[in-house]
């Protein structure tokens, strides 16, 4: 099972301030580094390596694989990225912001990103009830999202079905 890196979120609002970050950190801005933080300022969520890779559809130059693993370890490592496992797949990268928890859909996997206080009572009665802090940055809290809960309902001919 894969873990996620224990340093502080280094949140940047820019390319640039990413790549000041890491000068500031002793680390090169190398073309392929850029290229990782380029597509993930650009991007709409979260994103696997294997797309990063693939250039986003043409919108960047295509990456060499490993090289972009290893990039994402090293921004990961500094702070500037995060990854997620949304249920079966491959994880997913995202640059580091104030801490998201994510609620995944087991049926249409919808994925909705919260504030992490937004759990922070689920986060209690959990902690209360067995002693174990929960957290749900690195793999989401799984349920139906509500389009779904009444999908079922209707096919179960519960109290919302059509006639």
């Amino acid at each position: 099972m894969t873990t996620t890196h224990r340093s502080p979120a280094l949140v940047a609002d820019s390319v640039e301030a990413a790549v000041e970050a890491l000068r500031e950190r002793g680390l090169r801005a190398s073309a392929a580094r850029r290229l990782v933080l380029e597509a993930l300022f650009g991007a709409e969520g979260p994103l696997s390596a294997e797309r990063l890779a693939e250039g986003l559809e043409g919108r960047l130059p295509r990456s060499d694989l490993a090289s972009v693993y290893r990039n994402l370890e090293t921004l990961e490592e500094v702070g500037l990225v995060r990854h997620v496992h949304l249920g079966h797949g491959p994880g997913l990268y995202a640059l580091a912001a104030p801490e998201h928890e994510y609620l995944v859909c087991e049926s249409c996997h919808a994925v909705r990103s919260v504030a992490k206080e937004e759990l922070d009572e689920i986060r209690g009665q959990v902690l209360e009830r067995f002693g174990f802090e929960a957290r749900f940055t690195h793999f989401p809290l799984v349920g139906l999202c509500p389009d779904c809960i009444e999908e079922s309902r209707d096919h179960e001919g519960g109290p919302n079905a059509h006639p």
